[in-house]
């Protein structure tokens, strides 16, 4: 018996998930669960067989990177996010809600870049590499080179004097 009460090492009356179940369940593969073990952001144990057994609230930690790398969250901030929930236990609305708001700002320069890019995507990229017509005109003497590499229009906060 493990203190959770169980022989299995799960919650007394949860037996814990095997690797595919927990894959089907999920709607992951076997690959990504292994995948986001080794990255750190959910743990299995060995059975003496040395089959992976997870707890049932890694459900939740799998539903939440999913969500999250939908939205664009790199992993390594995902694992960051993880690290400061419970280990022992399945997290809590406020443990989600908390780490929502973290991320607010940076999903808000996302969405912000993202409505640039598309407003200005069939007119020029901000380098003038694949609208010379267009960029002639809203980039005389090619002056946005001044200021940095890349598309220079499409960056978060775009130009200072940026009302073309």
């Amino acid at each position: 018996m493990t203190a959770g009460g169980a022989p299995d090492g799960g919650v007394a009356g949860h037996p814990e998930l095997t690797v595919g179940e927990v894959a089907q369940r999920a709607g992951v593969t076997v690959s990504a669960l292994h995948f986001y073990e080794r990255q750190g952001l959910i743990s299995s144990r060995r059975t003496s067989g040395n089959q992976r057994r997870y707890r049932r609230d890694v459900l939740r930690r799998v539903a939440f990177i999913r969500t999250s790398r939908r939205v664009g969250i790199p992993l390594a901030r995902i694992a960051e996010a993880l690290a400061t929930l419970p280990a022992d236990h399945a997290p809590s609305r406020q443990d989600w809600a908390r780490l929502s708001r973290a991320w607010q700002a940076d999903l808000d320069a996302r969405i912000e870049q993202l409505a640039r890019l598309r407003d200005t995507l069939t007119d020029c990229i901000g380098c003038g590499c694949l609208s010379l017509r267009t960029c002639a005109l809203a980039n005389p003497g090619d002056a946005l080179a001044g200021t940095g590499a890349g598309p220079r229009r499409l960056l978060v906060g775009g130009l200072p004097d940026d009302d073309a």
